[in-house]
Formats: structure tokens, sequence, C-alpha cells
């Protein structure tokens, strides 16, 4: 048996060997300077050069025009971008497309600051679709939608047209597929799945998003602020965002057209496994199905304890179904390797052929 643990954990999730590797020798002695990078200065020369790459490294990657739209790194999560978008661009109503737990979520707390419009919704059918043909006709301060559903396995592989501004929360797939990113005004997304250890959120902003800001804002919940302090308007968290950096410059290098050729590839062995293998069944629906979180259930007659042991026996980790939804939940994101996927295929295969 091979020792290596397969992590197919939704989140925090997998991240590249190479940037474990520069990682843990930076926590040593960082730059030579003989000091961590836990220890140094968020202040210091070193520290802010590393994030002023990371900054124009991820406006880059997206392809956006650096005078048009600025990076911040903050803290919170996806969680408190549920609350900042709303309290600085909520102003009288906003749109939001309900497709899942953190939708919800999001809707909650903008209500807090003003009206809030579900202008679409899949909760009917317990979120294992993403609502089409969305006719956004009101005028809204903004329209929100969340890009990728970790937890339903569902993904929009086109996004609404609106002349509203257009805020997305791509924690699950931010990097993972050659998308136009110019089409919002804002994205936010949480480090721990694509980009890096927990503890950092990623922002793009469009700048001109800002002057829609028409009441006072709690200066850490401003984005104002924390973009003219240069995302140190209080302490940032300096080692994820030094993690981020070290996985931006290798998805830099490798580009989002490779990635998301490899994504796509990754996707179709174990959707065509789920689909093939009398066992398994998919839970969300064939075109919405999500390229990072496939979701699948045992079949009725199975016994799961047993297709479980098996995993665990290849050391595959992280694969149960978050509990709304039961079954299994294999996240597939940037980093898992093919063959970690495909040792997955194996198993449901030899669970199969045992049955």
């Amino acid at each position: 048996m091979n020792n290596k643990v397969h992590n197919f954990s939704a989140g925090p999730s997998i991240l590249p060997e190479k940037v474990f590797e520069q990682a843990s020798s930076s926590i040593n002695n960082f730059n030579g300077k003989g000091l961590s990078i836990l220890e140094i200065s968020h202040r210091s020369k070193d520290f802010i050069d590393v994030l002023e790459e990371a900054r124009s490294l991820a406006i880059e990657i997206a392809g956006l025009d650096k005078n048009e739209y600025s990076c911040l790194f903050l803290q919170g999560g996806a969680s408190m971008q549920f609350l900042m978008t709303a309290y600085n661009f909520l102003n009288e109503n906003a749109g939001y497309i309900n497709t899942g737990s953190w939708s919800t979520k999001a809707i909650k707390e903008a209500k807090l600051f003003g009206n809030v419009t579900e202008i679409a919704t899949s909760s009917d059918k317990n979120f294992n679709y993403i609502p089409k043909e969305i006719d956004i006709k009101d005028i809204y301060d903004y329209v929100h939608i969340t890009s990728n559903n970790t937890i339903f396995g569902t993904q929009f592989h086109s996004f609404p047209k609106t002349d509203c501004p257009l805020i997305v929360d791509m924690s699950s797939d931010i990097f993972s597929r050659k998308i136009d990113f110019s089409q919002f005004d804002l994205i936010y997304a949480g480090a721990q799945k694509n980009l890096g250890p927990a503890g950092a959120t990623m922002v793009l902003i469009k700048n001109s998003l800002l002057d829609k800001v028409e009441r006072d804002v709690p200066s850490m919940l401003s984005y104002k602020i924390h973009l003219d302090k240069d995302s140190s308007f209080n302490t940032p968290p300096v080692f994820p965002i030094y993690c981020i950096l070290l996985n931006l410059r290798l998805i830099k290098d490798e580009g989002l057209d490779n990635i998301s050729k490899r994504n796509k590839i990754k996707a179709e062995l174990i959707y065509n496994e789920i689909d093939r293998n009398t066992c398994f069944s998919g839970f969300s629906k064939l075109e919405d199905r999500s390229q990072m979180n496939a979701t699948f259930n045992l079949n009725e007659g199975f016994d799961g304890e047993i297709f479980n042991s098996l995993c665990l026996k290849n050391n595959i980790s992280g694969i149960n179904g978050h509990r709304s939804v039961g079954g299994y939940r294999a996240s597939i994101y940037n980093a898992l390797d093919y063959n970690s996927v495909k040792l997955l295929t194996e198993c449901m295969q030899e669970f199969e052929s045992n049955n």
C-alpha cells in the first residue's frame, strides 16, 4: 500500500508540494535574514515586497487592468465578505441568486443593511442545479452570486448578464479555470481551497465601485480604508499571504488555460465513473456539475461502511459528504493529482466488483 495520503477534503485543502517545501524553509529562515516568516514585521520591506508581488500577480492572472482593479488580502473568510459587501454597497436593494448554503448565509447578512431580492433560487431541489435564463430586469445596488457550491457540487458555467455591479463569491473555484474576470465588479475568495492556507481572503475590486459607498462604514469593514492602507490597516496574515504568493507564482507559470484543461480531465474521470458504476449516483444535475466538488451517493442496498473501509485502506481522505447532502464529496482542487482521482475511481470499481 502506498503511504501517500490522497486528500479530497473540501477545505482547508491540498496545496502543491513545492509550496509546502518553500514555506517550510521560510519558517526557519526567510530570505536569508535569520528570521522566520512567522516573526518578520509586516512593515518590513521583505513582507511589503511579498504583499505587492502577490497583489500584482493576482491582478495579472485574472487578466484585469491594474489601473481599474485593486487586490486586497483581508481576514475573516468569505463569511466576513458576506457582511462587508452589503455594509459597503447595499444602499436600498440588492439582488441575490441563491444556489446553496453559502449564498443563503450571504443573504442573511445582507438583510441587516437593506432590502434583499432573491432573484432566483434552486432551493426547491435541495440546490442540485443552477437556475437558468435569469432575467435581471430591476436595477439593484448590486447582484451577488456564488460561482461554485462546495456542499452541493454545482457550479456556474456561464454567468448572468446584468447592468448592475456583479459581485461573486469565488472561494472554491478561484483560478481553477479560464474565464472573463472583468465581468465582475468585486470577487472575493477564502484562500483555503485553491489559493493557500486558511487565514486570508483575497478580494479583487473594481476601483470605481467604491464611488457607490453611501454610508459611514467602520474602519475594519471599509474597502476604502483597506485599500488606502495597502491591506495593512491591521496586521495582515503574513504567513498565509506568503503561501498564497508561492502558489500564485506556480499558477502564473502553468497558466489558467492549462489548469482548466487539467481540472476538466480530472472532473471527467470521476464523473464518468459515477455515471458508469451501478453502486453510485451523482447528486447534482449533469449540466451544472462542479469541476471542483464532485458529489455522489451510494445507491440503496450497498454497505457504505465497506466502501469507507476500502477508501481508508487506500489512504483516501476527506470524501465524506456534507450532512445536508450525505453521501460523498470528492473535492478535486487545482493541487490534487490526477493519480489520486484515478485511485478513487479504482476503489469505486473494486467496490462494485465485490458487490
